[in-house]
């Protein structure tokens, strides 16, 4: 359903009056005509003016202008540009990451060469290696060496005379077993033995023990899979810290990813601008390693950086000039038109001011462009693919991403930041460009695993994602993230979903209390909750219920009602990811911090913090909230404990077996106890 509105605003941009023909509906779509003064400022989303997320963010500048400014640029713009984009670690490597695949298709495109790495995925294929694990044997004599040193300065401390116990058993024949072992690790990831629980298990231990013999040579740095848990022991929300990581030989192993992944492909590529894609901010240390030894080794290069992290850090990094010596630019919120701009701009006359969405450096200092852009969807191309090692990635078939919308639908969750990332409010594709992408992605890749990393998916497109794809019969399996939402209470919904491939849903449950709920400004209730649940484990659709603990104003016994609904539930409910709050600096709670009863701290020192220490006047404090998360740690159904985590891996067993009741895949549920559960079922 479409509909026109026509939005009249004064001059500093404020609300005055809005017309329409119909009833509004935010998950319906609307073409909204924007005027200023009278002109058209272009086109927006209806959703963007009922959420909370503020998409106000700089002078957006209308598609047509961009469009304009593009065809101007082309008469102006030198030779096609050589392009290198690099995924840094550390990241799962288990299926690519979208950004890269997204830009390389934007810009080749336009006419521009690009070489995309996965540099991420490199870096564990190389660590399981021969050639790696060599390495590592010969870093063990410097390792004595540097603890004799210390013994003789201060003495040991009690985890260094440990690490000098356990260096003692990184003998030539523990390495050599190691590199055996890792090898058909990664041979058993990649092929179908991956299906054999207990082969994948023994893959994974070997993975977590070649890491551990690693972080050996590299400590106090400790490298790990599952990669979230890497620390080089220094602090990740101060710039001085990661600039110190940057320099510290002994600790930084992404300075030896650079040597034998990054410098190599540089010097063969000769490309004349690097961008890297920073997702966590946990990749500012490989990201800004990699942006210093370039520097160092081919400063005539343009390097750029961007993604969800740098564009949470946007108000700081003009403040950290330290950090920002290390590349020339950074560009912010979506990055397909700004980096185009940016690449065709290099080299010419063009003022990096009209550059949409950029942070850039030169003589004069540090400096933030006045517009932003934001892109229309159907206006990209499909994510290319090509140039990625889609056969090295560590499973057995490949998962590829995808995404239909920016943005969220809902966009008024109090605790969310995600929306940090856009300009404009949610937009979408229209389904026949979405199953036509997928089905040209998975005939040119064949690949029949696909993952759909929107923010969450619209309950309008997800009925029609699941009609289409079963009318088209494309023969894929898939996975995605969802909300609770009354209106996917139906039957047919759930069968058209399992008949259309859909195997694993993310779904946003936060709590089970609904004082809660309403706080969070959810909107749904637990009769829907537990209804979903009901009908996608009926349907055989795996759920992977999501929640937290400690949102302001959450006290003790809403915690037990999340507890026990759960408990309760647990017949449908397949497998849990539950954590802590976040007072994350974007959210709409950090930013109204006395509607919420809570008082956060800013150390000054603690520059690139992204989220904050806080007490509250009532409720569950942060301290409080670790309780409850340990508590429920140690009560929860044991059927949740899986020993494999990773969610594609999930993914892929679920369709594999063609069923969501997986009991293998547990860790410590008896059979008596799964026969109790799907008794109820």
């Amino acid at each position: 359903m479409r509909g026109v509105l026509s939005l009249t605003l004064n001059l500093e941009g404020r609300f005055l009056s809005l017309f329409c023909g119909g009833v509004l509906d935010r998950c319906f779509c609307y073409t909204i005509e924007c005027r200023v003064n009278g002109g058209r400022a272009g086109p927006c989303s209806l959703a963007g003016l009922l959420m909370r997320i503020d998409y106000n963010k700089g002078g957006l500048l209308s598609p047509q202008l961009i469009q304009l400014r593009r065809n101007d640029a082309k008469s102006e713009r030198g030779p096609t540009k050589k392009v290198m984009l690099l995924f840094p670690p550390d990241w799962y490597p288990s299926e690519p990451y979208l950004s890269l695949p997204t830009l390389t298709a934007f810009l080749r495109a336009a006419g521009h060469e690009v070489v995309q790495k996965d540099v991420n995925l490199e870096m564990y294929d190389w660590f399981f290696s021969e050639d790696f694990l060599r390495r590592v044997l010969k870093r063990v004599p410097h390792q004595f060496d540097r603890l004799k040193k210390l013994s003789r300065d201060r003495g040991l401390s009690e985890a260094e005379t440990e690490l000098q116990v356990a260096l003692c058993e990184c003998t030539r024949s523990r390495v050599a077993e190691l590199i055996d072992r890792a090898e058909r690790a990664k041979a058993i990831v990649r092929s179908p033995d991956f299906y054999d629980v207990e082969k994948l298990d023994w893959a994974m231990t070997v993975f977590r023990e070649v890491t551990a013999t690693i972080s050996l040579v590299y400590a106090p740095a400790r490298i790990c899979l599952p990669p979230m848990e890497t620390d080089l022991s220094y602090k990740l929300f101060m710039s001085s810290e990661v600039l110190a990581a940057v320099e510290d030989t002994q600790v930084n192993v992404y300075r030896d990813v650079f040597e034998h992944v990054v410098k190599p492909a540089i010097v063969e590529e000769q490309p004349d601008v690097i961008g890297i894609s920073i997702v966590l901010r946990q990749q500012l240390f490989s990201t800004m390693t990699f942006c210093a030894m370039i520097q160092e080794h081919f400063p005539h290069v343009h390097v750029t950086i961007g993604g969800n992290t740098v564009t949470r850090l946007r108000d700081v990094l003009p403040k950290t000039p330290g950090l920002f010596a290390l590349f020339d630019s950074a560009i912010v919120y979506e990055g397909e038109t700004a980096f185009l701009q940016l690449v065709e701009a290099i080299g010419t006359d063009r003022d990096f001011k009209t550059i949409p969405n950029l942070l850039w450096r030169d003589e004069a200092g540090i400096h933030t462009s006045p517009v932003t852009s934001a892109e229309h969807m159907s206006e990209l191309p499909p994510p290319d693919f090509d140039g990625l090692p889609l056969e090295k990635y560590f499973v057995p078939e490949p998962v590829l991403p995808y995404l239909a919308t920016r943005g969220c639908y809902w966009g008024r969750c109090e605790f969310c930041d995600h929306g940090e990332g856009y300009t404009a409010g949610y937009r979408t594709k229209k389904i026949q460009e979405v199953i036509a992408e997928v089905k040209f992605l998975r005939d040119k890749y064949q690949a029949y695993h696909f993952h759909f990393t929107d923010e969450s998916y619209p309950p309008a497109l997800f009925r029609k994602l699941t009609r289409h794809l079963k009318e088209h019969k494309l023969g894929i399996a898939w996975t995605t993230h969802i909300r609770f939402e009354k209106s996917l209470l139906d039957d047919e919904v759930w069968r058209d979903a399992r008949d259309s491939g859909c195997k694993f849903l993310h779904m946003g449950y936060e709590s089970g209390s609904e004082r809660v709920l309403k706080l969070m400004d959810k909107a749904t209730t637990t009769d829907v909750v537990q209804r979903s649940l009901e009908l996608s484990s009926t349907h055989g659709v795996w759920n992977h219920v999501m929640g937290f603990f400690g949102f302001p104003g959450e006290r003790y016994e809403d915690a037990k009602f999340s507890m026990q609904f759960l408990e309760d539930n647990k017949a449908h409910v397949h497998s849990i990811g539950f954590g802590t709050f976040d007072l994350s600096k974007h959210t709409p709670v950090a930013k109204n911090p006395e509607r919420w009863g809570i008082t956060y701290y800013q150390n000054p020192e603690w520059d690139l913090a992204l989220d904050y220490y806080f007490t509250v006047k009532d409720g569950l404090g942060v301290e409080d909230a670790e309780r409850v998360f340990e508590e429920f740690e140690r009560t929860h159904y044991a059927g949740w404990d899986l020993k494999i985590y990773i969610r594609e891996y999930v993914f892929l067993y679920v369709a594999h077996f063609g069923t969501n009741h997986l009991p293998a895949l547990q860790f410590r549920v008896s059979p008596e106890e799964n026969a109790a559960a799907l008794a109820k079922v």
